[in-house]
């Protein structure tokens, strides 16, 4: 039974407030702070724009988020223009970000304090890092483009301090879509070429805006890589980049560089006369010194020479008196005597070592003949072995019929025992 009530569906009634919401605000201006950003790998940005009281999601595509110069960050107050889409799966509508400025300060200038807090954090605006520039640079790079007034500048000055220098351009582009990327690519092309000893980057005046490109991370980056010292000239005197902050030193202007890296060569040469006249001047008197020195030594040289000869010829005179009192001739003499005197002692002392050792030797030989055995044998003693060579001390140690030799004073006796007694039975004397 039709109760005359409309039902709609959950999808009809999210594709009516979708078209509502999408043709009521196609295009709006939204202030809030951000919180809970969010950056994904894909490049897209999700986060809540919020104020006291309410709050509403938010969507910045890869796309957009190239543009924005700055980075978008939690607690950021920001104006977003952009418009209202609904997302049907979810029942949830949000904001589709085409543009995000920071509330109260421009864009490009928040982006600029940002990249300038990150990179002096990481130490390369140190004063430690800074090179000293060549003074006399024999081969000089420029990155800049070769058709605005900066190179017609630079090249002005160069040519009229110094004009025999060799001059390199790196040509690129000083703003717009991919510019930074121009000049940081010269720079590394500068210094890949090998020679150059100095590099001047830069272009000339300009908006905030002209100059961006000189305030991008990839600028500064290549500034502080570079193997040789880099000068930063951007813009006016007033005009500050990020690329100054990095480099070597900072020029006010191009044509300030070009006076700052080439001295002027009458300047040089002048130097160099006024340098040559104090030294001759200074040379001068050291060298009459040095005369009137040198005469004095002469002087001295020749009287204590003089005194030496005296003085040597004396010595050698006493020397031939004393040489002519000791007689040579007598000194070999007696010399050769008191030789033969020991010569003979000699002779004596070791002939009677040689006796008294030969006696000693004949004593040692007979007391070792008496101690012989071969003596006692001599002397009608005999000595009994067994078959084995054991010494017979006593009948216990053979057996009637055992095979014995009798050893004499000359020659032996083999024999077989017959009998065996303990004690000797010749009579006693």
């Amino acid at each position: 039974m039709s109760t005359g009530r409309a039902v709609l569906t959950v999808s009809e009634l999210t594709r009516r407030l979708q078209e509502t919401l999408e043709e009521r605000f196609p295009a709006v201006w939204v202030e809030g702070e951000i919180s809970n950003y969010r950056l994904y790998g894909s490049g897209h940005a999700y986060f809540t724009l919020k104020d006291a009281d309410s709050q509403i999601r938010a969507v910045l595509f890869r796309n957009r988020g190239r543009r924005i110069k700055f980075e978008p960050a939690d607690g950021l107050h920001v104006m977003a223009f952009g418009s209202i889409e609904v997302y049907p799966q979810r029942g949830e509508y949000q904001l589709v970000i085409e543009l995000l400025e920071p509330k109260g300060l421009g864009a490009l200038q928040l982006a600029f304090e940002q990249l300038k807090a990150r990179l002096q954090a990481e130490g390369l605006f140190d004063q430690a890092r800074k090179r000293e520039l060549p003074r006399f640079p024999r081969k000089i790079g420029i990155v800049t483009s070769p058709s605005g007034a900066a190179i017609r500048d630079m090249l002005r000055v160069i040519g009229r301090r110094f004009g025999e220098l060799h001059i390199v351009i790196a040509p690129c582009r000083v703003q717009g879509d991919g510019a930074a990327e121009e000049i940081a690519q010269g720079l590394r092309d500068l210094n890949a070429l090998g020679g150059v000893d100095i590099i001047i980057v830069g272009r000339g005046g300009g908006s905030l805006e002209d100059l961006w490109a000189f305030n991008e991370e990839a600028v500064a980056r290549a500034i502080a890589a570079s193997k040789v010292p880099v000068v930063s000239a951007v813009g006016h005197e007033v005009d500050f980049t990020i690329s100054d902050f990095v480099a070597d030193l900072r020029a006010p202007t191009p044509s300030a560089a070009a006076e700052l890296v080439v001295r002027e060569k009458q300047a040089v040469v002048d130097s160099l006369v006024q340098l040559r006249a104090r030294l001759e001047r200074f040379a001068a008197r050291p060298l009459r010194d040095l005369e009137r020195r040198v005469d004095e030594l002469t002087t001295r040289l020749r009287r204590e020479m003089r005194g030496e000869l005296g003085r040597a010829g004396h010595r050698v005179a006493l020397a031939t008196r004393a040489l002519r009192a000791s007689d040579p001739v007598a000194r070999v003499a007696g010399d050769r005597h008191r030789l033969e005197s020991l010569q003979s002692r000699l002779v004596t002392a070791l002939t009677r070592r040689r006796d008294r050792a030969r006696y000693s030797l004949r004593s040692a030989v007979g007391r070792l003949d008496s101690l012989s055995p071969l003596a006692v044998l001599g002397r009608g003693y005999s000595l009994t072995r067994t078959p084995t060579g054991e010494v017979v001390h006593s009948p216990a140690q053979v057996r009637i019929g055992d095979a014995i030799r009798v050893l004499l004073h000359r020659g032996s006796l083999d024999a077989h025992v017959t009998d065996t007694k303990e004690q000797d039975d010749r009579p006693q004397v």
